[in-house]
């Protein structure tokens, strides 16, 4: 998470002007989100809600609701990919904006903080 979160900061810092756009680090920024965005899940299974952690009891308790909320992530994030390797600025926010939305999602349901 922490891998595709920063790789995901920086299409962001691109799409929303806070450094100038570079097509090919944002493609190759959205190919490692888009790659990472498969990885995690199976950190989330029967057994791992012990210890320190930031997710919510409803990760365990409402699987079928966390895994949905994956697969719209590993979709969003595949769109984003394709927008970054047309070059486009303009297709990037499109893509980034619903990408975005899909994280705040799962973060508003299954995360802590």
């Amino acid at each position: 998470m922490t891998v595709m979160g920063n790789h995901f900061g920086r299409i962001g810092a691109m799409a929303n002007g806070r450094v100038p756009f570079d097509a090919k680090a944002a493609a190759d920024s959205a190919a490692i989100v888009e790659t990472m965005s498969k990885l995690p899940w199976e950190g989330f299974v029967a057994g791992t809600d012990k210890g320190d952690t930031r997710a919510l009891p409803a990760v365990w308790t409402e699987q079928a609701k966390f895994k949905e909320r994956s697969e719209k992530l590993q979709t969003e994030t595949a769109k984003l990919n394709a927008a970054a390797k047309t070059g486009n600025l303009d297709a990037i926010k499109t893509a980034f904006g619903a990408a975005g939305q899909s994280c705040k999602a799962c973060h508003d349901d299954f995360r802590k903080d």
